[in-house]
């Protein structure tokens, strides 16, 4: 290794927002960290799904307009459609 090239390493705290501390070497003398092992929700096993309605309910604000436009034209002409070649089936004689 080179000399003087190198950051000074420093034996470190990092605290966690729920004030769970860990010792350990970095570069920086304090960390604080707004979620650690200790809290985050995948691993303490209290994962769920965060925002999935809000997504959903902003794609249907979005698009659920146009979509039930595109709906209602297809019934209408496929109903069109289906009473068309009824009226027009000519007689046999």
């Amino acid at each position: 290794m080179k000399s003087e090239i190198h950051p000074e390493y420093f034996e470190t705290e990092v605290v966690c927002a729920c004030g769970n501390k860990v010792t350990t070497f970095a570069t920086v003398k304090n960390m604080h960290l707004d979620v650690c092992s200790a809290c985050h929700p995948f691993y303490t096993g209290k994962q769920k799904l965060m925002d999935s309605a809000g997504r959903i309910e902003k794609f249907t604000r979005k698009y659920g307009k146009a979509l039930q436009e595109k709906k209602a034209k297809a019934e209408a002409e496929k109903t069109a459609a289906s009473a068309t070649p009824a009226e027009s089936t000519p007689a046999s004689n």
